[in-house]
């Protein structure tokens, strides 16, 4: 994440020195490419990341879960048989 944000970062630094300089139409059409090129990855990444977190989370839910089932279990047992 950090290195798309540094060629962002160097993207837009990029196109102030050009809107300065005026250095032409094509660096301004690459550029925009460019940008919105990185645009879209920083967009697919940042959504991957969200649906694996929130997979994560249902890990550890369903982890905590069966810990609990076995804990309540294990419990149930040792009333029955009457310790």
């Amino acid at each position: 994440m950090f290195v798309w944000c540094t060629l962002l970062f160097l993207l837009g630094i990029a196109a102030f020195l050009d809107s300065i300089f005026n250095y032409g139409e094509i660096f301004r059409q690459i550029n925009s490419v460019l940008f919105m090129l990185i645009s879209l990855a920083l967009l697919i990444r940042t959504t991957t990341k969200m649906k694996a977190r929130k997979m994560e989370g249902y890990i550890n839910r369903i982890e905590n879960l069966e810990i609990q089932i076995r804990t309540i279990s294990s419990e149930k047992e040792k009333a029955s048989t009457g310790y």
